[in-house]
């Protein structure tokens, strides 16, 4: 058997574990759902070895879509950590036999302080399913694993449980995309769209011509400001157009023999695209797209005060 038809062959078997999960959703995928809505405490997620990895992947992407959550390890709870779950909080297990002896410890101390508890596991019938408020069927017909040993379509199916958990409280918290930003604000997302446009502009040494200035003039500033583009206004030094080095090959190409006659009136885009400064970078990143054009300049009431170019918004 080939490389290729091995890894196939994995992909065809996680795929259909995926597929199988959505005829073993019962009434109970509902009232997680709600419970969870209506609680107001935190969401804990606790799962010992690969489901305990698969544990800190859901508990992340619940508290970066709107739900708190932290993972607890097992052992750790069991030694001392338990202070930290509260009797507001849900705890979700996971253990894909239902059977793990270090998550089947905490129950007794979660029913004793009547924690609401989500059981994630392959078996209806296990222990883990068996003592808790709600069971979450995560069970898979086989392995990817040739042996049948290593966890691999059951962490699979158990990810996907998380996300699909994630998701519908997500979209039933109305959770947006500034939402989300405000929780990742070092990342891309954040970035665009919280940083504002004055935050980031060039304002320095902007390289504004008048509207009559000569090709030599213009062609020298361009070079000088190192932004690709040079600002033209009229007498009343109000902006009136804008000059790209792209306009200057293409004034070269078409009027090679009048070129060094040729005024910035007669080369420039008028009605340059302009933007707030107070406006987010994803509103000039939007622009950009929609007008097909690198470089906005920013206003300030009727004044242009700089340039933001594609360039700078780090996409």
């Amino acid at each position: 058997m080939s490389i290729k038809t091995i890894a196939q062959e994995v992909f065809q078997i996680e795929s259909d574990a995926i597929l199988n999960l959505s005829n073993s959703l019962t009434d109970d995928f509902d009232k997680v759902i709600d419970t969870i809505l209506n609680s107001k405490g935190k969401l804990i997620i606790s799962g010992m070895g690969k489901s305990g990895i698969i544990g800190k992947k859901i508990s992340a992407t619940m508290a970066s879509t709107g739900t708190p959550s932290f993972f607890l390890h097992p052992g750790e709870a069991y030694h001392g950590d338990l202070g930290m779950i509260e009797k507001s909080d849900i705890v979700l297990l996971i253990s894909n036999s239902g059977e793990t002896d270090e998550i089947l410890r905490l129950i007794p101390f979660l029913k004793n302080q009547n924690n609401i508890v989500i059981a994630m596991s392959g078996d209806n019938h296990s222990t883990l399913a068996k003592n808790s408020n709600y069971h979450l069927n995560i069970s898979v017909e086989k392995e990817a694993c040739p042996l049948q040993l290593a966890p691999t379509s059951s962490t699979t199916a158990t990810l996907v449980m998380g996300d699909a958990l994630a998701i519908v409280l997500m979209k039933l918290r109305g959770f947006r995309d500034t939402d989300f930003a405000q929780f990742h604000p070092g990342g891309s997302l954040g970035r665009r769209l919280l940083t504002h446009v004055e935050d980031i502009m060039r304002s320095d040494n902007l390289p504004f011509v008048d509207e009559d200035s000569a090709i030599k003039e213009i062609i020298q500033t361009l070079s000088l400001a190192r932004l690709g583009l040079v600002i033209v206004q009229n007498s009343d030094k109000k902006v009136v157009g804008i000059i790209t080095d792209g306009d200057i090959r293409r004034a070269m190409e078409s009027q090679e023999e009048r070129f060094f006659q040729l005024r910035a009136r007669d080369i420039m885009s008028s009605n340059p695209k302009t933007i707030d400064k107070r406006e987010k970078i994803i509103v000039a990143q939007n622009l950009m797209s929609h007008y097909k054009v690198n470089s906005l300049l920013v206003q300030e009431i009727d004044n242009i005060i700089g340039v933001i170019q594609i360039y700078d918004l780090n996409i």
